[in-house]
């Protein structure tokens, strides 16, 4: 089972949302340089689709969105919260930050609005800068996805 260590509302995340950034323990990914070497220990509480509805339910409609930070783990898992929020509160999107190369065959794409990919890759810098590995999707339709990386760029 997934654990989550803390969550924020950010708004850099995701473009155009107000994101409830739920960060997830256990990451196998250890990227160099990461910034939440914290989250690479298995830490944290149990984050069931109960707690996500008490987070939901707490921030109301302050928040558009909410952000799966890590849980590559567990991909399967993190689908199925993904199934759990578009059912039970249809209105809030969802986005997933993985620090894999690609999302599992495992993983329904389609239960995302955003994917984020890649590991952090210290010398080519995060989505803000132009040299990144790192992209983030934006669900147009079904499967298909819309790089929108170029949106961090100044």
């Amino acid at each position: 089972m997934l654990k989550y260590v803390n969550t924020s509302v950010v708004f850099q995340e995701i473009p155009d949302e107000v994101t409830l950034a739920i960060n997830i323990s256990n990451c196998p990914c250890r990227c160099p340089g990461c910034h939440s070497q914290y989250l690479w220990e298995n830490i944290g509480n149990p984050l069931t689709p109960m707690v996500i509805d008490m987070l939901l339910d707490q921030y109301g409609k302050d928040i558009t969105c909410v952000a799966f930070m890590g849980g590559d783990a567990e991909p399967a898992y993190v689908n199925m919260l993904a199934r759990h929020i578009h059912r039970e509160h249809a209105q809030t999107k969802v986005a997933w930050y993985s620090g894999r190369q690609r999302v599992p065959s495992t993983v329904r794409k389609s239960d995302f609005d955003y994917i984020k990919v890649g590991p952090y890759i210290a010398h080519l810098g995060c989505l803000k800068d132009r040299t990144t590995n790192q992209r983030l999707y934006k669900r147009a339709s079904g499967d298909d996805f819309t790089d929108v990386t170029p949106f961090f760029w100044k």
